[in-house]
């Protein structure tokens, strides 16, 4: 039997590296002419433009968003023997790079409604020891600014944001990456911003933070073969930088773009939410990136979350969960002590979530395919 044919992929690329495709390569060929692949001058270009966007006066690239929290945390002071708060409902790569930095991560819940870390939670897991919280702009929306900088001033805590999924999110007129100390971004190729590979960087406004990061993402040194610190090589390849420079001014064109097809699902989906198909709380209206768009399929829709993707996948929907399993109940986490129902809210909602296709070059036609698809689904078949 033959696999159904994609109607509705879940994200496509192909639309943005088509009509850019003639200055993408130019950017690379300069490159090439150049011979500058590493600490070049495209990503310096890139470095200053991108951290301008942000709202700050530096950016570093690093090799990954992982590194950047690394590095990053690093560089802020944060160690052995420091506990960092982090959300258990996000990517691993938030908690490795809290480990990376030498610190432990302390996860909390996460608020059920936005699945942004739970504040609440975390002042409940302050320790002595609590010296930094990582908040995850997670799916493309931020943790409320005033809340974060009244809580950090309230516990004499550093914020590090993680913006990997938020690329010029905004809220409560501050900009991701703007709010705390510094910010680590990815530039993952399905990132609202992507590479044609990996790649990250470090936002900040702290002029030392900003350059011990550059010192430790090139092995330690301070000057060529002379390395002051345990570093690594973790640089943003001056190729990739190139390509980010020729999208970056495209950026909130297609973040708009995707704020309009949330809108579009949040209005053909309004029929399910008495069914118990939410999709997960916007709190920031324009500003929410949506680099994913997350429904929760509750246990009072007619068919659980597997069979809903089984569903539409055979009517050829591709859908994603960002993530099936919380980060405390990964192997990987286990030395962190954690167990099933630490964080019921977190452990809730990755068995619930679902992620839709979103990408700024979907369609209304190809939302309004999946919309009638969830409908039928539910036994609804008008919109």
């Amino acid at each position: 039997m033959s696999a159904t044919p994609v109607t509705v992929p879940f994200v496509d690329l192909s639309w943005q590296h088509t009509p850019l495709k003639t200055e993408i390569e130019q950017a690379i060929q300069n490159v090439i002419d150049r011979g500058d692949f590493v600490l070049g001058q495209a990503l310096s270009e890139f470095e200053t433009a991108f951290a301008s966007a942000c709202g700050v006066d530096n950016g570093i690239g690093v090799a990954s968003g992982t590194d950047a929290i690394a590095l990053g945390l690093q560089a802020c002071g944060i160690g052995a023997g420091d506990e960092v708060l982090v959300p258990a409902n996000t990517f691993i790569a938030t908690v490795l790079g809290v480990i990376q930095a030498g610190a432990t991560p302390v996860l909390v819940d996460c608020d059920p409604l936005t699945a942004l870390i739970d504040l609440k939670a975390a002042e409940a897991a302050i320790t002595p020891q609590t010296k930094a919280i990582v908040p995850v702009h997670l799916y493309g929306q931020m943790v409320s600014p005033t809340q974060l900088l009244d809580f950090a001033s309230t516990y004499n805590l550093l914020i590090f944001e993680d913006a990997a999924q938020a690329h010029l999110a905004r809220r409560e007129g501050y900009v991701a990456g703007g709010v705390g100390i510094a910010a680590a971004f990815s530039f993952y190729p399905s990132k609202n911003l992507g590479a044609l590979g990996n790649g990250g960087m470090l936002v900040t406004r702290d002029r030392d933070v900003a350059q011990k990061v550059r010192t430790l993402r090139n092995y330690g040194a301070t000057s060529k073969y002379y390395h002051a610190q345990l570093g690594k090589n973790s640089r943003l390849d001056t190729l990739q930088a190139a390509v980010l420079n020729i999208k970056l001014p495209h950026l909130a064109q297609w973040n708009q773009w995707r704020n309009q097809a949330a809108q579009t699902y949040d209005r053909l989906l309004q029929p399910l939410k008495v069914k118990g198909l939410v999709p997960i709380e916007n709190q920031s209206d324009l500003g929410h990136v949506y680099h994913l768009y997350i429904i929760e399929v509750s246990e009072l829709f007619p068919v659980n979350r597997s069979e809903v993707q089984n569903k539409l996948a055979d009517r050829g929907i591709q859908t994603g969960i960002h993530y099936p399993l919380p980060c405390h109940l990964q192997p990987a986490c286990g030395h962190l002590g954690y167990r099933i129902g630490d964080f019921p809210h977190a452990e809730k909602l990755c068995d619930r979530i679902l992620s839709l296709p979103m990408y700024p070059g979907l369609s209304q036609d190809r939302i309004e395919f999946v919309c009638e698809q969830l409908l039928s689904i539910a036994g609804i078949f008008s919109i």
